[in-house]
């Protein structure tokens, strides 16, 4: 992965496409082909594969992890029907579910476009978990960055939602944070593996807010939004929620 320049504010190296250049933006999710990797200073997406099942079970082991979630991926069984169900996704032409990579190389996590609507030009990022240690770190808001830049300026999609538990203060304020815009909620949307009804809150990103929301990200990460000494740097910028 390519290393930033201590103290540089410059983006342009967070390609859109594929690692060695920026794919040409296509109105077909699927142009060229769903195998691509996303890459940025601190993290690495590359496609889903059954070859990542056991890295990504020591990844997700942690049973917190799973609070919020319809299902509970702590299992190596748990983690196989993850894995098949986001390859199946891709197979139906749904989804392009990645594996996530940290700067080391080590395997921390998982996240997806899904919900993949070509007509409607929109689809979700979600399905997203990662290791305890890399929570808080600024991974998430790196992946949520080059996951978006893809969707915007890559497959020129018109719309990015994600959802989370009305209850998952954590994930909401996570959204928020990232320029995403609170649309409304869904009652009694998902079981959770628990047996509890969950409620959903849906966000989302349109093309028209991407020129903002990018720029938002890009200070995040600029500010230092990586270190750990910086993990509240973002409560203090405003968002394109709270600009409107």
């Amino acid at each position: 992965m390519k290393k930033a320049k201590k103290g540089s504010d410059d983006f342009s190296d967070y390609l859109p496409g594929v690692a060695n250049g920026p794919a040409e933006k296509s109105s077909d999710p699927f142009f060229g082909s769903p195998f691509f990797t996303l890459v940025g200073r601190h993290v690495r997406l590359e496609p889903l594969k059954r070859e990542h099942l056991s890295a990504l079970t020591a990844a997700g082991a942690d049973p917190a992890i799973w609070r919020w979630y319809s299902v509970d991926g702590q299992t190596p069984e748990a983690m196989r029907a993850f894995v098949e169900d986001g390859l199946d996704s891709q197979a139906r032409g749904t989804a392009v579910p990645f594996t996530v990579f940290d700067a080391s190389g080590a395997i921390v996590g998982s996240t997806r476009f899904g919900a993949i609507e070509r007509k409607h030009r929109r689809a979700e990022i979600g399905w997203t978990f990662l290791a305890t240690r890399c929570q808080r770190t600024g991974i998430n808001t790196e992946m949520k960055y080059l996951m978006l830049r893809h969707a915007f300026e890559t497959w020129g999609l018109q719309r990015v939602e994600f959802k989370t538990d009305s209850l998952n203060e954590k994930s909401r304020n996570a959204l928020k944070r990232i320029g995403a815009t609170e649309e409304g909620t869904l009652r009694n949307h998902m079981v959770t593996y628990s047996g509890r009804v969950r409620h959903s809150v849906y966000y989302s990103v349109t093309a028209e807010d991407w020129p903002r929301v990018k720029q938002h990200l890009e200070t995040l990460m600029a500010v230092g939004r990586h270190s750990h000494a910086a993990v509240d740097v973002g409560k203090g910028l405003p968002t394109y929620e709270g600009s409107r």
